[in-house]
Formats: C-alpha cells, sequence, structure tokens
C-alpha cells in the first residue's frame, strides 16, 4: 500500500489558467439590491407570457436559499453551492482540476454513472478501484491505482445502485493520505443513520460534500443539487459556472419548499418504513436470491432470472432498473420505493410472475 501522505495545496491541484480566469460579471453582480428601476439588463419590462413575473433575472447566487440551508446544515453561505442539479458541481469540479489528456480521476464501481460520464466528456481518463464482494472500499486497491494525475477521488455514500453506505474509517483513510480532491456522494444521506460528512468540513480541506433535494426532498423536478467545500473551491465554483444557473421559478419552489421541514421529514419516515415492509415480502420470494441491506431509498435485488422479472414488470406496465451488466450486481435490479399502493402492486405482479 501507498505510504502517500496528504499534503492538499489547492492551488496547485486546479488548473493554471482557472486561477487567473476573470470571471463573467452579470448585472446582478454589479448591483445586488431589490429595489430600484432596472435598466441594467436587458430584460423585457413589461412582464412575461405567463401570468408569472419571470421576467427578471434570478439571483446568481441564491443567497435567500442559502441562508436557510447553512443553518440547517451547520456552514457558512460562503462554503455552500448550489447547482443544476448534483450533476453541474460533478461537471465543475473536474472543469476545475482536470486537463483534458492528462489528468486522471478515480471511480470505485459499481457507483453513479454520471462521474465516468463527465469525466469522458472532458477527455479525462478515469481509473477504478472495484467495491468488495461486500460492496465496500478497497482502500489498497484504491491507493494502488492512485497515480500523480489523480485529482479527485469518487465516493458514493450511501452507494447507487447498491445501497450501503461506505465505512467511515476508509473514508477517513482516504482523506488523511490522498492530495488530491475526495468527493462524498450523499444523494441519500436522508435515508441513512450514518451522520453527514458535512460536519466533518473543518478537518480535511480536501474533502467534497454533495447532496440533492431530489430525493428526500421531493424535488427532482427542479433540478437542484448542492456542493459544500472549502470557501476557496466555492469561490472557484462560482467564478465557472453559468451566470444563472438555477431559475427562477425553481429558486421559488425551494425556498417554499424549506419552510416545510415536518414533510420531508413525514416523507422518509413514510418511505423507510415502506422500504422494510418491501424487503421482508422480497425475501419471502422463491426466486429472489438476495436482497441487499440499503441506507437507500431504493432495494438492491438480486433474482434467479432478472431478465425474465424485468420483462415480465414491464408487461405489467412496472419499471424498475436493471443493473445486472453492473460490476458485481450480475442479476440484479433496483427496485426504488414506491407507495404503499405501488409496492403492493409491485408484490402482486412478482407473486403472479412465481
Amino acid at each position: 500500500m501507498s505510504t502517500m501522505k496528504n499534503n492538499f495545496d489547492l492551488t496547485s491541484l486546479l488548473r493554471p489558467h482557472i486561477l487567473k480566469l476573470a470571471p463573467y460579471s452579470s448585472a446582478r453582480d454589479e448591483y445586488t439590491g431589490s429595489e430600484g428601476i432596472f435598466l441594467d439588463a436587458n430584460e423585457n419590462p413589461i412582464g412575461s407570457v405567463t401570468d408569472q413575473n419571470y421576467n427578471r433575472y434570478p439571483d446568481p447566487y441564491q443567497s435567500a436559499i442559502k441562508s436557510i440551508i447553512g443553518p440547517m446544515k451547520g456552514v457558512t453561505n460562503d462554503r455552500i453551492f448550489l447547482g443544476n442539479g448534483s450533476d453541474e458541481p460533478i461537471d465543475l469540479l473536474i472543469r476545475a482540476t482536470c486537463q483534458p489528456g492528462k489528468d486522471r480521476v478515480l471511480i470505485m464501481p459499481p457507483t453513479y454513472g454520471m462521474y465516468e460520464v463527465s469525466a469522458s466528456i472532458h477527455d479525462v481518463s478515469v481509473d477504478k478501484a472495484p467495491l468488495t464482494a461486500d460492496f465496500q472500499m478497497n482502500l489498497e486497491a484504491v491507493f494502488s491505482e492512485i497515480q500523480t494525475e489523480t485529482k479527485i477521488v469518487w465516493v458514493c455514500t450511501p452507494n447507487n445502485p447498491t445501497g450501503n453506505s461506505i465505512s467511515t474509517q476508509a473514508i477517513e483513510g482516504l482523506l488523511n493520505r490522498f492530495s488530491g480532491l475526495v468527493v462524498v456522494d450523499e444523494a441519500y444521506i436522508d435515508f441513512s443513520t450514518e451522520e453527514s460528512w458535512i460536519s466533518r468540513l473543518d478537518e480535511f480541506p480536501n474533502l467534497v460534500v454533495l447532496q440533492t433535494f431530489s430525493k428526500a426532498w421531493g424535488l427532482a423536478g427542479l433540478r437542484v443539487g448542492m456542493c459544500y467545500a472549502s470557501t476557496e473551491l466555492i469561490t472557484i465554483l462560482n467564478k465557472i459556472k453559468p451566470p444563472y444557473n438555477i431559475s427562477l421559478p425553481a429558486q421559488k419552489a425551494l425556498l417554499s419548499g424549506l419552510s416545510t421541514m415536518e414533510r420531508k421529514e413525514a416523507m422518509v419516515l413514510e418511505i423507510l418504513k415502506e422500504r422494510e415492509e418491501l424487503r421482508k415480502m422480497l425475501e419471502k420470494l422463491s426466486f429472489v436470491l438476495e436482497v441487499f441491506p440499503s441506507d437507500a431509498n431504493f432495494l438492491l435485488v438480486r433474482f434467479e432470472d432478472a431478465k425474465a422479472v424485468m420483462t415480465y414488470l414491464l408487461e405489467n406496465t412496472i419499471i424498475v432498473r436493471d443493473r445486472s451488466k453492473v460490476y458485481l450486481c450480475e442479476g440484479c435490479l433496483r427496485i426504488s420505493v414506491g407507495t404503499a399502493e405501488e409496492n403492493v402492486a409491485l408484490l402482486k405482479a412478482l407473486e403472479s410472475f412465481s
């Protein structure tokens, strides 16, 4: 195993031209007030073609939203980046640090597919250190794959598509010894009993945490993801993002949603209850080989004949995700936890299949 010691330096990690880049200055960068006669942004002064006032540009830094999220997560606003889903910060982190055709990132399959897709779009090489048979990080394999040009290691926890959380000790070992960015993607953290890594940002300057409003909050259609990191890195992300990356309707809807935390918590509890019920029922089916433990809002299930089950469910207009071609997930379907009625319909179809 490598004896690499963490000597993290963000400046040396960034692409040189990014440091010198003069960011675009929008009209709302130059005047941040909310009152006045706005003749600076070439907007339509009359209104919009809808019954909503969408004729003005939104806050480019989503300050009102961050002022609510910050205290909720225990961080200051300057450590929060909001993106068009989590996919935007994934893309921007690669853009900020990786020279096309030269630098590398590392993933641990099976994992979320966009890490590799985003890297490939930017002509950035992707190295792989597969998870162990029980879907845990193989730290020795990770460090054997890390090279001088490796800028980012991606850790999805709870992991998609497996549903389990990655060992805290393994992630600590990675953070302590790797001098690049460690991005911990917590899209499913609200369904887990594990503590968020946001609470440890001060401890690890190379730690980046991703979360989303798409899952527990039920706001997938708004496309808003969260990125938490050092103030220096957040400054860079704000420097290279599109000027108005979160639309006005999305910001308004999100602000409304943030005032209903009780609703979100109630939905999480209901999903967890249904997840347990679904797990118990699936395990009773003779053609189910294994239902893997889950800290997420889905279950990875191994079947005797996953293809036949998938085909039958589609014939009954029940759509699940075929993961049988994914490394370590042979014969597996990923089943999102539905409502009580949807889960009953799924189980009836599976019983009929048997």
